[in-house]
């Protein structure tokens, strides 16, 4: 145990929206299963975009997964699936919606319970705010790193905006939305800036 306790890190993916985190995610555990290792997928349970339970990639690859909800023991449900049998790592999607304490429970299955975690998630909501769970995991992971995207003039975005009906950037609402190209964009800062009206 002391080996795989180790070896095990949490390592953080993060992103501006439709940067390819899912299809990350994806390659990832496929990777692990052609090499005959079993991993387990854990998205949130209410983002049901593909159907409840599913990661699915804007490229047409898709997964089936475990759900969290906002009072989810990460801990305890990881270690519950150790106990069923074998894994090689833990990889969640959506990560940004974890709260503070799922981060915390998720350090501990890597320190305690020996199991690799590879988080994947927004840094910022579309007000250029840290998700809750993004600030905790860039706080606490071992290894961070940034999957990029472009915004239309070809900067690396990385921020983005929420449209409303009208087409227009929202400046005021919930953090959590659920939503995909049709409501969120990818920008630089200065083009977020400019789409917001903060110049």
């Amino acid at each position: 145990m002391a080996n795989a306790r180790a070896m095990a890190k949490l390592y953080f993916n993060y992103s501006t929206m439709n940067a390819g985190k899912s299809t990350v995610l994806l390659q990832a555990s496929y990777n692990y299963i052609e090499r005959g290792m079993e991993t387990y997928l854990l998205t949130a349970n209410f983002d049901d975009r593909s159907g409840p339970g599913k990661i699915a990639s804007r490229i047409g690859i898709s997964a089936d997964a475990d759900t969290f909800g906002s009072e989810t023991d990460l801990f305890a449900k990881i270690k519950t699936r150790l106990e069923a049998g074998k894994i090689a790592c833990v990889l969640i999607d959506e990560a940004q919606w974890m709260s503070e304490a799922q981060v915390w429970q998720l350090a501990r299955a890597v320190d305690d319970l020996g199991v690799p975690v590879m988080c994947y998630g927004l840094r910022v909501d579309f007000q250029g705010k840290l998700f809750p769970g993004s600030a905790t995991l860039l706080a606490l992971a071992d290894e961070m790193r940034e999957i990029r995207t472009i915004c239309h003039c070809g900067r690396k975005a990385t921020m983005v905006v929420r449209m409303g009906a009208d087409g227009k950037a929202l400046r005021d609402g919930p953090q959590v939305q659920v939503g995909g190209n049709e409501t969120y964009v990818s920008l630089c800062r200065i083009h977020w800036r400019e789409a917001v009206g903060d110049r």
